[in-house]
């Protein structure tokens, strides 16, 4: 028996014999099945051709990514804190050294996924350190292969004193982001790619779908906003090594909210509708 992996999302499924015929998770509009079709691998095998890599972050915060890089390619976040720490999203691999590493660092007391495509082995994380799974109840049914460690909240939840998940929604109706607070007032958010850093580190963007370019609405880019406009942080960390804010993060968020509304009015940030230059 065996939870094959999705070869390019990475997300693991139900113990078989077999792969499953298909992935729904890549089925869906929001994803996409490679040219070359459905293709599945084993834990054993990818662990054969890749390994965990640590790295640190901040002051407890911990990067746990996979090299080379295998399927959507995100980084997973270690949140430390005196009362448990919190996994946020996860990656398709666990290897000898990440259960060492994970394990000198405190272990896990609850894993915090974002969205149905960072699900990836986060039954196989949850069952070695023995932490329950907490996920948006609005995309409990993305869950490919089912565990009896899944809990579920509505709105909000608070895994660990300090530590708040919010769902805010877009990219998927679940769609979550992580506050923590901080001594300093304002704190770190951790957003997956619900939030997605851009290439200009002053901004962020919102998508219905990122590989398919696919946007959001008006309302919803606002509700997002909205949302996380009720914490205050300063950095902000996306899905990826790379995808970070370092410095007034919360007033990105809001005015590339701004900027985006804008742009499905067919306006410029200031109002005025959108034009060559020398028009």
């Amino acid at each position: 028996m065996t939870a094959w992996i999705c070869v390019t999302c990475g997300v693991q499924h139900p113990d078989a014999p077999q792969p499953p015929p298909g992935c729904a998770v890549c089925e869906d509009e929001r994803q996409f099945v490679g040219p070359d079709g459905q293709r599945w691998t084993a834990p054993d095998e990818l662990a054969a051709g890749h390994r965990t890599v640590l790295a640190q972050v901040e002051a407890d915060l911990v990067g746990i990514g996979v090299e080379p890089s295998f399927a959507i390619g995100q980084r997973a976040l270690l949140v430390r804190t005196p009362d448990g720490n919190v996994l946020w999203d996860c990656v398709p691999l666990l290897d000898d050294h990440a259960r060492a590493e994970v394990a000198a660092l405190g272990g896990i007391h609850t894993i915090c996924v974002s969205h149905p495509h960072f699900h990836a082995a986060m039954v196989d994380w949850a069952d070695h350190f023995d932490a329950r799974i907490l996920l948006a109840r609005s995309d409990v049914d993305w869950v490919r292969r089912p565990s009896d460690r899944v809990e579920v909240f509505d709105e909000w939840s608070e895994p660990v004193p300090g530590v708040t998940v919010v769902r805010v929604g877009g990219h998927f109706a679940g769609s979550t982001v992580l506050h923590r607070q901080a001594a300093d007032g304002r704190g770190v958010l951790l957003t997956g790619d619900s939030i997605q850093v851009v290439a200009d580190r002053r901004w962020v963007s919102f998508l219905w779908s990122y590989p398919n370019m696919l946007p959001l609405d008006e309302r919803t880019v606002l509700g997002i906003a909205e949302r996380v406009g009720a914490f205050r942080f300063e950095r902000l960390y996306g899905g990826w090594w790379e995808r970070r804010i370092d410095a007034g993060a919360d007033e990105a968020v809001a005015r590339s909210a701004e900027r985006y509304v804008a742009r499905l009015r067919g306006e410029r940030p200031d109002g005025h509708p959108s034009r060559p230059p020398g028009s």
